[in-house]
């Protein structure tokens, strides 16, 4: 690992936290890459029974990084192949032999959602921002994550809006995730939820995650998501999605929100 991500173990609990706090945890390869190794060992280590995955700073993650440091490739086919790679990695948790518990801390955007809530079970502040790209460079990636979550009518009528968000209070209100509560008692509740959790043994935690996760997989949850990176890399070729790309590399990400905002960009 290389400090994207920091791991910390008490008694048989492990926490997971994303380590980008000056770019509110935004996520690139590197980073899911450094998470699914933290959380391989904890998976490994047989006195470890349940993982937390949070984010350091005032976010749990603004979703991908889109500087253009480490994103999607050039071309269709590499595109598609990126971000499948990329769903494979959050797949790899829903595989995961551990129990995973996301402690949302903070705004969790876009991609950020899709880490939350393939974690086994989601807590989330009340009163914190919860939503989608805030920019239309894409379609399809992060809605299949929600939509099996919430429903293909309230996936809609979040998606078809651009930037929408929702407070952590109302992503449990439409099951996205779990449970919402104070933004002051949430380190409290998920220390008392996991403690409760980790005098399962482990067998039994992985065995009863299988049991549930197979019932979800087949009425094709896996292929559900899958098909998202093949329909965001035919959306990265859209005239507006490269007349937005091409805003943000001459003007700035801050400029091009605006923008957007403001009704000057598309």
């Amino acid at each position: 690992m290389a400090g994207l991500v920091t791991y910390e173990t008490d008694g048989r609990v492990a926490t997971v936290s994303l380590n980008r706090p000056e770019k509110m945890n935004a996520i690139t390869a590197e980073l899911q890459q450094d998470l699914l190794e933290a959380l391989g060992n904890a998976a490994a280590d047989p006195g470890i029974h349940v993982a937390v995955v949070t984010g350091r700073g005032r976010a749990f993650s603004a979703g991908y990084d889109i500087s253009g440091a480490s994103g999607p490739p050039p071309g269709v086919p590499a595109d598609r192949q990126w971000l499948e790679e990329m769903m494979r990695g959050w797949l790899a948790i829903w595989d995961l032999p551990l129990a995973v518990v996301a402690k949302v801390n903070g705004p969790c955007l876009a991609g950020g959602t899709q880490l939350a809530s393939i974690c086994d079970v989601t807590f989330v502040a009340e009163d914190t921002a919860v939503g989608t790209p805030r920019l239309p460079l894409g379609a399809g990636y992060v809605s299949v994550n929600w939509t099996w979550q919430v429903g293909p009518k309230k996936a809609k009528e979040i998606f078809f809006q651009t930037g929408a968000t929702i407070t952590g209070a109302e992503a449990v209100e439409m099951g996205l995730f779990n449970q919402a509560v104070p933004a002051d008692r949430l380190d409290t509740v998920v220390d008392e939820y996991v403690a409760r959790v980790a005098r399962t043994p482990k067998d039994i935690i992985v065995l009863q995650k299988k049991a549930i996760n197979r019932t979800q997989e087949i009425k094709g949850f896996r292929e559900a998501l899958m098909q998202g990176a093949e329909i965001d890399a035919i959306a990265h070729t859209s005239p507006a999605v490269k007349e937005v790309g091409r805003f943000i590399r001459d003007n700035g990400l801050r400029e091009a929100l605006r923008a957007y905002e403001a009704g000057e960009l598309l």
